[in-house]
């Protein structure tokens, strides 16, 4: 996984690694893990699922609040986090470490499409005042 640096942001929070093997992992920013304080459960979305971006894909429930977890890219949910399920407080420890699903994208082109709609790290940050 790279570093936060080269992840792209959501404006709902959602950070996606393009790995080198063409899927994107997706997690929460360190921003929502603050906001939403000691995570206790998350819903994943399911494998196979076909998602289309800034769709509601799954939820993250903290003993504040719960928070929907939207897709940053459209394409097809391949692979969930297993730590997740029996961690998921690590999110709060390790918001950039912990990805919570993988998505596979539609194709290039709309996944290039899609990053232009996301946020680098620094415009992130700024928007949300960091």
């Amino acid at each position: 996984m790279k570093t936060q640096d080269t992840f792209k942001f959501a404006e709902t929070h959602e950070w996606a690694s393009i790995e080198d093997d063409g899927l994107v992992w997706v997690g929460i920013s360190n921003h929502a893990q603050e906001a939403l304080g000691d995570v206790m459960f998350f819903q994943a979305p399911k494998i196979g699922q076909q998602v289309e971006q800034g769709e509601t894909v799954a939820a993250i429930e903290s003993v504040k609040a719960a928070s929907d977890i939207h897709a940053p890219i459209s394409g097809e949910i391949i692979a969930l986090n297993e730590e997740i399920d029996s961690s998921p407080e690590a999110v709060n420890t390790r918001p950039y470490a912990i990805w919570l699903f993988k998505i596979k994208p539609i194709s290039a082109e709309m996944l290039s499409t899609n990053l232009n709609n996301l946020m680098s790290l620094t415009q992130y940050e700024s928007k949300v005042g960091a």
